[in-house]
């Protein structure tokens, strides 16, 4: 007897049914088993830090070297250029990147140069002139010149360094340190944007 004719006969038909259920129930078992696979699968998201020139890797908790200086460097235009009009944006546009335990110090320190500001009516300005990294701690410098104007006083120019490790929560980039000083960079290690990291 052929194939064709077994499953023509009432015992072809009931093992056809039963070969039939359980094909139904592995693929059912497969349908459910993608679903939750699905579910667990880790959104891609892409942030685009301004003045990012090149591929960068950003994951859930951390990100690549250019991906951090990329930030720093919006990060310390930011804070280096202000005047007593853009001050409260800038302190509302920092907030949500600063550390919990970084931010109440941080925005100590602003309050009370923003009063400074809009009181003296002082504007700053900042040019990046280099961006080193320390691989070994993390930290990103940005070097450049300063400048502080007022009404009837004239205007200061500095080189002054923007020190800062920026650690990433949940794909979003979080300020975990940051000082600003006169000069050059304080770290010996540091070395320029792009320098091999294997040295």
């Amino acid at each position: 007897m052929t194939t064709s004719g077994f499953l023509k006969t009432w015992r072809g038909t009931m093992l056809e049914n039963r070969i039939g259920r359980v094909v139904i129930l592995v693929l059912a078992v497969a349908v459910l088993i993608l679903a939750i696979m699905i579910g667990k699968v880790e959104r891609t998201i892409v942030l685009v830090p301004p003045g990012l020139e090149k591929e960068v890797t950003i994951a859930r908790e951390s990100a690549d070297q250019d991906a951090k200086e990329a930030w720093a460097l919006y990060v310390t235009t930011l804070i280096g250029n202000v005047t007593a009009d853009t001050v409260d944006v800038l302190t509302r546009t920092l907030e949500p990147m600063l550390s919990p335990n970084l931010s109440r110090t941080i925005l100590e320190a602003m309050r009370a140069q923003v009063e400074e500001i809009k009181r003296e009516h002082i504007s700053m300005r900042f040019l990046p002139r280099e961006v080193t990294f320390d691989p070994a701690t993390q930290t990103i410098f940005v070097t450049g010149r300063h400048r502080t104007e007022g009404p009837g006083a004239p205007p200061v120019n500095s080189e002054r360094t923007y020190e800062m490790r920026i650690d990433f929560r949940n794909y979003r980039p979080l300020i975990s340190y940051l000082d600003a000083y006169a000069g050059d960079p304080k770290k010996a290690k540091a070395k320029p944007a792009g320098a091999d990291n294997n040295e």
